[in-house]
């Protein structure tokens, strides 16, 4: 008897990290170095890996998360929301060859879009990056140049299927920081996402910024998915 508690103690301590402590922040368990965070997906639509994105304005980021300006009544009223966030959204390129392709196969081809969100822990970090990161850039190259190219890094990534788009959101601090210093920007970008309902054409984004919302009805038996890795 005695040598099986002792198993089962020394079980337990192997999935207790020896910094572990009670008091830290739940978001640490999740981020990991740039080099070993997940990217994004292609499945097997390697032709996906051609199409484009684009860096969003400001207004544009608030267009996809249906998220109000003047929603955030603590801060100035001429500062938008979330200053430490960089989008990029799919081009028009991209939402007319996805059309395409999908024509083109017969149906075979994916309708998937994909957005991307990159909330730094800080604005000067952002503005940093923003200085090396092309306004535009080919799916391909996301993971190699955006993700990867962050040397000094680590990022937390969750994903989310909404439909025809796929929202993959990454946050992003400084190696060796400890918790996340936008952790309620983080948080209301996902809940925001969370709470979006399927796209079902993504071509309304060719109207933007002009477009009232771009949210459309999903059947409430319909749940919603999201992941963090």
């Amino acid at each position: 008897m005695g040598e099986k508690e002792k198993r089962n103690k020394n079980k337990k301590q192997k999935h207790q990290h020896p910094n572990d402590q009670s008091t830290k922040q739940n978001s640490d368990f999740s981020f990991k170095p740039s080099s070993e965070v997940k990217g994004i997906k292609f499945g097997g639509q390697f032709i996906v890996k051609s199409f484009t994105i684009r860096r969003a304005r400001p207004l544009e980021l608030l267009k996809v998360l249906s998220f109000p300006p003047t929603n955030n009544t603590n801060k100035p009223k001429d500062k938008l929301p979330f200053p430490s966030t960089t989008a990029f959204l799919p081009t028009n390129f991209t939402i007319l060859a996805h059309h395409a392709w999908h024509t083109l196969t017969l149906g075979l081809g994916t309708k998937k879009s994909k957005v991307l969100l990159f909330v730094f822990e800080t604005e000067a970090m952002k503005a940093s990056v923003d200085r090396i990161w092309p306004p535009e850039i080919a799916l391909g190259d996301v993971n190699k140049r955006l993700i990867r190219g962050l040397n000094g890094c680590e990022m937390a990534r969750f994903k989310f299927r909404k439909g025809c788009i796929t929202f993959y959101v990454y946050a992003v601090r400084q190696v060796g920081s400890f918790g996340f210093s936008c952790a309620e920007d983080l948080r209301t970008i996902l809940q925001s996402v969370v709470e979006l309902k399927d796209f079902l054409d993504h071509t309304v984004m060719l109207s933007m910024p002009n477009q009232r919302s771009i949210s459309y009805s999903q059947s409430q038996s319909q749940p919603q998915v999201a992941m963090a890795h």
